[in-house]
């Protein structure tokens, strides 16, 4: 049976795959495209599971990709939504320092907004109440350039402009193996077999499994992370206006919960993080054997729970304790009880850790013999998406220059 010939596979309908396989068809119409995703729909996993903020960049380092992505990526949304009526917002957040110890953190943050091209001012508590009037602290740092929007919608767009040009998205497809030559890469999936010149991996949670199948995972592996979230009952969203943060903690590699008010009103707290057992893991029943086999068996993950198993301990005791969240919440609005919050659906956050245990902190892109692999791609990703997907069709316009 002859198999399918395709120019561009791309494995896994999210943003960064549909933003992909878009930004190439934009550049190359002539060419084909198959997006070949697992799943019934696009966005199910991380895209569809996340805050929905559109971030300025403020966090990461200067020079990285991150940094660099995030800030022009925030731009290029922007422009994307505009362009296509997305209801979006630009509302700005505010990050909260509640004790003398975090002033120093940030006014580091000031300074490394700076460095990444972006506005941010330092306001005192008195400024803080006008921004949101129920949010306690003792200074704060107010990024106007921060937003929000429904990266689900951005998807449903970029969906159906893949296929208005000709591309096609092919759901309930798994990828069972790849096979590359100099011929091309063949694609075995559950739904048939394509030869394509080149596969693009953007599988997410599957991203390391995926690019070991061509030996291009260089000892990357994907620890999944769950993100628990509450949001405020409906009659208690006045308590937040736009976004509200914490100072970060140097001590662990997540944000901390915040508050996010979403583009359809709702209010969302959280997330926590807390490691998942499954790869699709949202909920602490979620089990997948041969995820807890792979969780003990790496010795990275030994390392990092040494290293912050008092601050991780925090954010299981935040997990089975609701109380517990409702005083982290409290630091920044004192105003919250128990009862305003109701349980919203988790997330799990793709975090790649390299080969001497060591979480990723910048996005990761890999290359083998027909193959480009994006194996850690977290948030900013969604933000950052139309510029990733930019830099990977420049890789892959190099490859036949």
């Amino acid at each position: 049976m002859k198999s399918e010939q395709i120019d561009l596979v791309v494995v896994g309908a999210g943003i960064i795959g549909l933003a992909t396989a878009h930004q190439y068809l934009v550049q190359c119409p002539k060419k084909s495209v198959v997006v070949l995703e697992r799943e019934s729909d696009s966005a199910l996993h991380q895209t569809g599971r996340n805050s929905g903020v559109l971030h300025s960049g403020i966090y990461y380092a200067p020079g990285s990709m991150k940094a660099e992505l995030a800030v022009a990526g925030r731009s290029a949304m922007v422009k994307f939504c505009e362009e296509r009526a997305i209801n979006h917002e630009i509302c700005g957040k505010v990050i909260v320092a509640t004790r003398n110890d975090e002033i120093k953190r940030l006014r580091a943050l000031r300074e490394r907004a700076t460095h990444n091209g972006l506005d941010a001012e330092l306001i005192s508590s008195a400024r803080l109440k006008e921004i949101e009037p129920y949010c306690t602290g003792i200074e704060a740092l107010h990024v106007p350039s921060t937003g929000i929007v429904s990266y689900a919608a951005v998807c449903e767009a970029l969906a159906a402009e893949i296929e208005g040009r000709g591309g096609v998205i092919r759901y309930g497809a798994q990828v069972v193996t790849i096979e590359e030559s100099n011929e091309g890469a063949r694609v075995s999936t559950s739904k048939g077999d394509l030869v394509a010149g080149l596969v693009v991996n953007c599988a997410g949670l599957r991203s390391d499994q995926v690019a070991k199948m061509v030996g291009a995972a260089e000892g990357h592996r994907i620890v999944p992370f769950r993100g628990e979230y509450f949001e405020l009952v409906p009659e208690r969203r006045n308590l937040v206006r736009g976004l509200i943060y914490p100072v970060p903690d140097p001590s662990f590699p997540f944000l901390g919960v915040h508050l996010t008010r979403m583009i359809d009103g709702s209010v969302h707290a959280g997330p926590n993080a807390v490691l998942a057992l499954a790869r699709e893991g949202y909920r602490w029943r979620d089990v997948e054997v041969r995820q807890v086999l792979e969780h003990l068996g790496n010795q990275g993950l030994w390392k990092l729970a040494r290293k912050y198993w008092r601050t991780g301990a925090g954010e299981i005791w935040r997990s089975v304790s609701k109380a517990a969240f409702v005083k982290a919440l409290q630091r920044l609005v004192p105003d919250i009880v128990a009862d305003d919050l109701e349980v919203s659906p988790a997330g799990v956050r793709a975090q790649a850790m390299d080969a001497e245990g060591d979480l990723l902190d910048d996005f990761s892109l890999t290359e083998a013999v027909n193959s480009l692999h994006v194996l850690n791609a977290p948030s900013p990703a969604a933000t950052a998406s139309l510029e990733i997907a930019g830099q990977i069709v420049r890789m892959i316009e190099a490859r036949s220059a």
